[in-house]
């Protein structure tokens, strides 16, 4: 059984109202060091079958169809056997 991770954050350029939220919320609570804040999503998931290459490449095709929207967001991947 292999072990994945996914990790999707929006493009530059995209705006993201929920890290300026978060990012005023940290600024009035006194953490003025924070410059800016974007919010991601974080995925685990267990595979089974194939090869790393093999599950890599069906995790990527994952990623295209739903776990991502690559219009707006990047994402990428680690696959550990």
């Amino acid at each position: 059984m292999a072990r994945a991770r996914v990790y999707v954050t929006l493009k530059e350029g995209i705006l993201d109202p929920q890290g300026k939220t978060v990012l005023r919320a940290l600024k009035s609570l006194g953490y003025e060091e924070v410059e800016d804040l974007r919010i991601g999503k974080y995925m685990e998931l267990a595979l089974d079958g194939g090869d790393e290459e093999k599950l890599e490449a069906r995790l990527l095709e994952m990623c295209e169809k739903l776990l991502a929207n690559p219009i707006i967001e990047n994402y990428r991947v680690e696959v550990e056997a």
